[in-house]
């Protein structure tokens, strides 16, 4: 599978030793290896600690989701797969960078593609990817409360 997580450059800013601001990280995203998704950063809390120069890129686990914090992650999804069908208790801010993802709801499905964006609120979805390339997606995931049944992981 190619992954586009190596070649995504990943500027973080923050402050220098005299109280100016700078860029004190210029890179790519850590590739930690996950078939799902890798962290370009995430917060523990919210309102968002932006204090240290520390980088907080962390190998994607489920439960990141649901710590309080934020997440700002590439998620690529592969060719060929079928929807796992979740809900989160998170806003999901989505903007599709490259490729094709079918987006199944309970009412019905919807094929997004590059350049679109996508807020997910909450419900039951699923992402399918039945086309021959990739999908790789930006996303920023928030706490939030429940809606319909709740969370599902």
């Amino acid at each position: 599978m190619e992954r586009m997580i190596s070649t995504c450059r990943r500027v973080v800013t923050g402050l220098d030793d005299e109280g100016r601001s700078c860029v004190v990280i210029d890179g790519p995203i850590p590739d930690f290896e996950s078939a799902i998704a890798a962290y370009a950063w995430r917060t523990e809390s919210l309102p968002a600690d932006n204090s240290g120069r520390e980088d907080t890129a962390v190998p994607y686990e489920i439960d990141h989701l649901h710590s309080g914090g934020s997440n700002f992650a590439l998620c690529t999804f592969p060719p060929c797969t079928e929807a796992y069908m979740h809900a989160t208790d998170t806003i999901d801010y989505l903007v599709v960078l490259k490729g094709r993802v079918c987006m199944v709801l309970e009412a019905g499905e919807v094929t997004v593609g590059a350049g679109d964006f996508v807020v997910v609120r909450g419900v039951m979805h699923g992402w399918r990817n039945p086309f021959d390339e990739p999908c790789v997606c930006a996303v920023v995931n928030l706490p939030a409360g429940p809606v319909g049944g709740g969370r599902t992981i």
